[in-house]
């Protein structure tokens, strides 16, 4: 199982990334505002398939090859936050990494059927699950 960020116990709609701080030149963190939150049930905008949000990329954080597989005229930028998806479509369950800009509140209602989703949350209610208690370190 991957591991989860550090800013997933806080269960909110934040992450961090580094930039220079003013007064010494240090890394500081600035705060980088994401739509989704762990938990939330999401729909990728272009193809349609659902998913439930297991971690969260504050910006690209996969390898190069993985994006320029992309057809350039569909390639997202990579300074905006990147979802890790529990994502199911008509043909099965799988894991889904997708940027901000193609994803969409699911209004559905309905859960994800998908294996991993009993390891890593609990209970799913008004478009949301919960994440088991042993991860909100």
């Amino acid at each position: 199982m991957p591991a989860l960020s550090p800013y997933i116990g806080d269960m909110n709609r934040f992450s961090i990334s580094g930039s220079p701080s003013q007064s010494n030149g240090t890394t500081a963190p600035s705060v980088v505002q994401t739509r989704f939150g762990i938990g939330d049930v999401v729909k990728h905008r272009l193809f349609g398939f659902r998913g439930v949000v297991f971690d969260i990329d504050p910006q690209f954080a996969n390898t190069d090859e993985w994006y320029e597989a992309i057809p350039e005229h569909a390639r997202p930028a990579k300074d905006q936050p990147f979802y890790h998806l529990l994502a199911e479509n008509a043909e099965g369950s799988y894991i889904a990494y997708v940027s901000q800009q193609n994803l969409v509140t699911d209004e559905s209602d309905e859960p994800i059927d998908h294996p991993a989703i009993g390891g890593l949350f609990g209970a799913y209610q008004d478009g949301k699950y919960t994440l088991r208690p042993r991860y909100l370190q």
